[in-house]
């Protein structure tokens, strides 16, 4: 239900936004056509998250919502927010796929050559994918304000954007943090690794995966200031479970269910926990080889699996197992201080498991 009316909501904004945009110039209408293929479909985990954030604060059913209610266009918006982080992202990575298709700069960059057109046709899918995640973003902002708008009291509103700006601020943050370590990691001592790795996965992901989502729509539900916090509780470790599920999915996953190959975050070089748990198990010989492989967008499948098979026989995969069972345990004590009914229990239970032990 809430799945197709965020769909709804985001089919009809680009539905009003494409002819003022083909209006300008036909060229704009690929940009317009990619944009609605990469909103289409996806888990939902974010808007899921914000509606059940709703339900904890006002104890409304998913049902009772409309595309017009205020939580369901904050749920959009929260959407197109990650749509927009996820071709920043694929830049900044060099990522060629996402969902099994052609990355945005990837996308564009073959219509500069389908075209015909003159110039570097790398260079401009890059500079063409940086707009497009810049028009998703202003999309996403113009949900936001609506939402501020249908919200029951001015109050919500104001509380609910505050939580939105915090947020996009520290994911903004959080890739920078990223990108710093990608080339800070060779003089980071090897025991500060994890901790670092914690950290940027905290401000880049966790909070806007899970807590942000939960907290704005509590707060559009009406929360006050202690039941935020046991939310906060809550949605924190739960969205660095998230996270580094995501990093064990980068290196490990399956390539027709994740839509990314096998062992690419290793080609992109992210320095994740199970990088640095690994390497804090390994000999300095180990250690320095891995290092200069990582990164190598080159690297050959066997050198995929090598390492894939070292992160294993080290210990450094079930470091990290570890720990996302033990946040996952964190998460599910925190809700138990929560005021719940059966259902509702019950629907953020299933959240959270689905969070932590996905396969895609």
């Amino acid at each position: 239900m809430l799945a197709s009316l965020v769909q709804r909501v985001l089919d009809d904004l680009i539905d009003s936004a494409a002819p003022e945009l083909t209006r300008l110039s036909r060229d704009l209408e690929p940009v317009i056509g990619h944009a609605r293929r990469f909103t289409g479909g996806g888990k939902r985990l974010r808007a899921s998250f914000c509606a059940a954030g709703a339900r904890i604060a006002d104890g409304r059913p998913g049902t009772a919502l409309s595309t017009g209610d205020a939580v369901v266009l904050a749920a959009s918006s929260l959407e197109l927010f990650h749509a927009a982080a996820l071709v920043h992202d694929d830049i900044i990575d060099r990522s060629d796929t996402r969902r099994g298709a052609l990355s945005t700069h990837r996308a564009l960059e073959a219509h500069h050559a389908a075209s015909g057109w003159a110039g570097d046709g790398e260079r401009f899918g890059v500079s063409a994918a940086i707009l497009a995640g810049d028009l998703l973003l202003t999309w996403s902002d113009d949900l936001f304000v609506e939402a501020q708008t249908a919200a029951a009291t001015s109050e919500r509103a104001r509380r609910a954007r505050r939580e939105f700006s915090r947020m996009r601020a520290e994911v903004t943050a959080g890739q920078y943090m990223d990108l710093v370590e990608e080339l800070a990691w060779p003089v980071v001592p090897v025991a500060e690794r994890a901790d670092r790795a914690i950290a940027i996965a905290t401000s880049k992901a966790a909070r806007y995966s899970v807590e942000a989502p939960l907290v704005i729509g509590a707060l559009l539900g009406g929360a006050d200031d202690e039941l935020v916090a046991r939310i906060r509780a809550f949605g924190l470790p739960l969205g660095l479970a998230f996270q580094l599920r995501d990093d064990v999915l980068g290196v490990y996953g399956d390539e027709s269910v994740t839509g990314k190959p096998a062992g690419d975050d290793l080609r992109e070089g992210k320095r994740t926990l199970l990088i640095a748990e690994t390497e804090r198990r390994v000999d300095d010989a180990e250690r320095a080889r891995l290092d200069a492989l990582l990164g190598d967008a080159a690297m050959p499948d066997e050198e995929i699996a090598r390492i894939q098979r070292l992160m294993r026989e080290s210990g450094g995969l079930d470091a990290v197992e570890t720990t996302i069972s033990a946040l996952l345990d964190q998460a599910l004590a925190a809700l138990e201080r929560v005021e719940l009914d059966a259902e509702a229990r019950a629907l953020l239970e299933g959240l959270a498991h689905r969070a932590a032990r996905r396969d895609a």
